[in-house]
């Protein structure tokens, strides 16, 4: 079966970022105030079962706890918001040519895309923070330069986690070698900074986290996608064969990102879009304005939510405005 291309115009994509776009209160001001983003939400909560209330608080908590970089907390917020903001457009009546997600956002895009069930994928996050609690503490780094400047620092201690920009990428290993390969960059004049995550995901180090998920994802129904989905892990179009794979579910931990190459791809083939950014934050619609077309003047970005939460009114109006600029009907009421 092919996915429904159905398209609104201008043909709009929907963006799901991933690990390092939590915040504190991320898209909470849409919380009460979106019907469809908040009764999503709701049954996240809901289905997170036990963890719930703490997933709840520190979620809505104005000052973030200790833990809220870590997979316990920021993976499953990441999938619940993403999950809640796409159901909230589709609710507006948007019809996207496309979904593309980074990191963990392909599994929101995934779910969105009638992949794998709301439910599956709370108990498969929900695994996840058991499995992750066994690999090596790690992080990962983001670097202003190319692949072929940082070649020499690659190999089996630090390894190429996301490719986000021709001179953007993430870097992932264990807490001292990623730490010796940022004091080399710097040394270089090579910018780069740590990005909020304490696991090495999308490297090796993550290994043994892929192994113990593998029986999660063999367990749960995957179907072909109903709309079209890109994957930044294949660099193209899901394939049903592929949407329908276990192993490549869960091998995406570990391995590499490819969102620049998949998103050129994606406008190559789609023309003149509206990236819609449907998560928290604002980081793929950063790297959107740099790709070649849009610098040209082909088509637009569109951020749901500000840069960070600065007030619920904020976020509500930030909303608001794009779904105007979506010529989507705005409730009076």
């Amino acid at each position: 079966m092919s996915p429904v291309t159905a398209r609104s115009e201008p043909p709009v994509v929907l963006l799901f970022p991933g690990q390092g776009a939590q915040h504190p209160r991320m898209a909470a001001g849409l919380y009460q105030h979106e019907q469809t983003f908040t009764a999503w939400m709701d049954r996240a909560f809901e289905l997170f079962g036990a963890d719930g209330p703490r997933l709840r608080a520190a979620w809505l908590a104005a000052e973030p706890g200790p833990d809220y970089d870590d997979v316990s907390v920021a993976q499953p917020l990441l999938y619940a918001v993403n999950h809640a903001m796409g159901r909230m457009v589709l609710d507006w009546g948007v019809r996207p040519v496309a979904l593309l997600g980074h990191s963990v956002g392909e599994m929101a895009a995934a779910t969105l895309a009638g992949v794998l069930e709301f439910a599956d994928g709370i108990r498969l996050m929900d695994e996840r923070i058991t499995e992750f609690t066994n690999t090596p503490p790690g992080g990962m780094l983001a670097v202003s330069a190319s692949v072929a400047e940082v070649a020499d620092l690659l190999g089996e201690r630090v390894h190429l986690a996301a490719v986000n920009a021709p001179r953007q990428l993430l870097l992932a290993g264990e807490a001292e070698p990623l730490a010796e390969a940022a004091r080399t960059l710097t040394e270089r004049h090579v910018v780069c900074r740590d990005v909020l995550a304490r696991q090495a995901f999308h490297s090796p180090v993550v290994a043994r986290a892929v192994t113990a998920s593998l029986p999660g994802w063999r367990s749960v129904p995957l179907a072909p996608p109903r709309l079209r989905l890109y994957s930044a892990y294949t660099q193209g179009v899901l394939t049903d064969e592929t949407a329908r794979d276990p192993v490549f579910w869960a091998n995406q931990a570990a391995d590499t990102v490819y969102f620049a190459p998949t998103l050129t791809r994606l406008l190559a083939e789609h023309g003149d879009c509206v990236l819609v950014e449907a998560g928290p934050g604002t980081s793929l619609s950063v790297l959107g304005r740099r790709q070649p077309s849009v610098v040209k003047g082909g088509g637009r970005v569109l951020p749901l939510l500000p840069d960070r939460h600065r007030g619920d009114q904020l976020d509500q109006d930030t909303t608001t405005a794009a779904r105007l600029a979506l010529s989507a009907p705005v409730p009076t009421a």
